[in-house]
């Protein structure tokens, strides 16, 4: 009896310990609205919340606070580096992962929009195509009427080097959502599915640039004496497809959370807690504008590749000028020869101005004209354009400077100019030979790709990875012997994983048949592993018009692969038709060697530590844009 009191006593101070220390219930569930969440991040796979995590602990398990999770996918497109899943497979098994994740974190709510992650992209019109913007913003603001969160946590929509166009997208949606007072936005939320308009308090982009202004410290001890970083390192571990098995012991978990206050009802100050000001009452809480109006007056600008162009006029037209990432001007050229630069001038003045533009082109560069004289009503813009060729031997990056001055004003801008190197294919005599040999291929001269060529990772020297190659055109083909120097050529990948050929010793080549497209989607992009663990050579169409292993995705394209004492070659013949251009042309192209090092890699193991290109610039595999240009006739 007495056992069984000591017993019933424990239990009973268990539960009241239990209650000292559950989260405390949120405001909005104490006046009966079940779903009132204080944080909502949104994201566009799982993992994303990666850069947060360590946040989203301190607010949910530190503080008590209701914290919801969005995706807009599943990952369906994303590698698998614990197994062969692929597609809606992968995405079933990388949910499970993502909610043994958010349960660790403390994240009570998790939804899906249900988009289809379709492929990696640096596009954000093509992700937005893909997805139905309208109906996934819908999809959205719903989220926001029913979960009324305080405070937004999304992904710089930016388009920087290598940010992946779902990620922008994710971004964007998550700015517009802000929107969800308005109750023209999909007022049949309001009426037929009994939801109200709701006003996120606050919106914040996470990671670092010249706008930071939050700073989350996460060595705060939690109620049970970890600290957040810890949490997050374990949570994290659990998306092991994606690689994140050891993140527990990754020094990277130990730094300080960043993140950009871009949209507010109150005011912006320096500050460590994105929940500063609130709670603020429906009735006060109005957006205010963050950034101050720019000044009257003349404004040059150069024109840019569409991402940043479109980027910066949503910028401005989300009120977010000297809030969000400023992202300057930038264009591919082709080197050696002339190209049309174009810029404009604006005036928002209430006079006419009037003045020049006077333009610095990079030492060596041909600039005409180098001044241009302008006119400009009240209100209007003005198109105007000059004519640079680069300098002989010009590759990479220049930068061209425009200053204009009128009517007592000075303005400047600056345009990025991104040289890419052109290639005419040689004409064959003869069918080039696929075995090994140099028969067809006599004479045709090698285009180098440098150890230095690097656009990812680090190469120590040309023995480690470098490479040279050749191409030729015969009849309605084309012809490509690449030779790779790689001194410790891996082959990991089983011939039922042929797929992801980032992650081993492989090759790439990217072909778009358009000479610059904005996205790879209407790409041929043919990753070549050397030889798969039983020695024979596979390959596979990624993220391109026709992703998928080679038999089906291009199954006229023949591709040979030979080791060699410094490396291997590839050889492969690919028929215009499956390029997509019915005769000769020039098109993008650009040839880029991964490399991995590691003796001894687990089957399907992630192994790459570099990545060169002939046409190198960060985030090339998805943007041919950059891509070098290739004459077949």
């Amino acid at each position: 009896m007495h056992h069984f009191l000591r017993l019933h006593r424990a239990g009973i101070a268990a539960v009241v310990l239990g209650l000292l220390l559950v989260a405390p219930t949120s405001r909005g569930q104490m006046r009966g609205d079940p779903l009132k969440t204080d944080v909502m991040g949104v994201f566009a796979h799982p993992d994303d919340e990666t850069g947060m995590a360590s946040t989203l602990a301190h607010y949910a398990l530190g503080q008590g606070r209701v914290v919801a999770n969005i995706y807009c996918t599943r990952g369906e497109g994303g590698g698998n580096m614990v197994g062969t899943q692929a597609g809606l497979a992968l995405g079933i098994l990388r949910e499970s992962e993502l909610r043994a994740c958010l349960e660790k974190l403390g994240v009570r709510y998790c939804y899906f929009l249900d988009r289809r992650d379709f492929a990696y992209t640096e596009s954000l019109s093509a992700t937005l195509q893909r997805w139905d913007k309208e109906e996934t913003l819908r999809a959205l603001v719903r989220m926001v009427r029913a979960l009324r969160p305080e405070v937004i946590v999304t992904m710089d929509p930016a388009p920087t080097a290598g940010q992946h166009g779902n990620h922008q997208a994710a971004g964007l949606l998550a700015t517009e959502a802000f929107t969800a007072a308005d109750p023209r936005r999909f007022p049949d939320q309001l009426g037929q599915e009994g939801l109200r308009t709701w006003q996120v308090r606050k919106l914040y982009y996470g990671g670092w640039d010249e706008n930071l202004q939050t700073v989350i410290a996460i060595t705060n001890s939690l109620p049970d004496g970890r600290f957040p970083w810890q949490v997050a390192g374990e949570a994290l571990s659990n998306h092991r497809s994606q690689a994140f098995g050891n993140f527990a012991a990754s020094p990277r978990m130990r730094r300080a959370q960043l993140f950009r206050l871009v949209k507010s009802v109150v005011p912006p100050e320096p500050e460590q807690d994105l929940l500063r000001g609130l709670p603020v009452t429906d009735g006060k809480a109005l957006p205010i504008q963050l950034a101050p109006p720019r000044p009257p007056g003349i404004q040059v600008e150069f024109a840019s590749r569409p991402a940043i162009a479109n980027y910066q006029r949503w910028v401005r037209a989300q009120g977010l000028d000297g809030i969000a990432r400023g992202m300057p001007s930038d264009i591919a050229i082709t080197a050696g020869e002339a190209s049309d630069i174009k810029f404009s001038i604006s005036n928002s003045a209430a006079t006419e101005a009037s003045g020049e533009v006077r333009l610095t082109p990079p030492d060596g560069w041909t600039l005409r004209p180098a001044v241009v004289a302008y006119r400009v009503p009240a209100g209007r813009t003005t198109q105007l354009t000059t004519r640079a060729t680069p300098s002989a031997g010009a590759l990479g990056g220049y930068s061209l400077k425009a200053a204009a001055t009128g009517t007592g004003l000075t303005t400047e801008a600056t345009l990025r100019m991104n040289v890419v190197p052109t290639l005419r294919a040689a004409r064959a005599s003869e069918e080039p030979s696929l075995d090994g040999s140099d028969r067809g291929w006599e004479g045709i001269p090698f285009q180098s790709i440098s150890h230095t060529n690097v656009w990812e990772g680090k190469v120590r020297d040309e023995a480690d990875s470098s490479g040279r190659f050749r191409v030729a055109v015969r009849g309605k083909s084309l012809f490509l012997d690449i030779h790779v120097t790689d001194d410790v050529v891996v082959t990991n990948i089983a011939p039922d994983d042929i797929k992801g050929h980032w992650r081993s010793d492989s090759v790439e080549i990217c072909l778009d048949p358009s000479g610059g497209a904005e996205h790879t989607l209407g790409c041929y992009k043919l990753g070549v592993f050397p030889s798969d663990s039983t020695g024979v050579v596979r390959a596979a169409r990624d993220a391109d018009a026709n992703p998928g292993p080679l038999p089906d995705s291009a199954p006229h394209t023949r591709v040979t692969s030979h080791r060699t004492p410094r490396g291997y070659r590839i050889q492969a013949s690919i028929p215009f038709s499956e390029i997509g251009i019915p005769y000769a042309r020039r098109i993008g192209f650009n040839l880029l060697i991964y490399d991995g090092d590691k003796a001894g890699a687990a089957p399907g193991e992630n192994i790459n530590k570099s990545r060169l290109a002939w046409a190198p610039r960060s985030g090339i595999q998805g943007r041919p844009e950059d891509w070098g240009r290739l004459d077949l006739d």
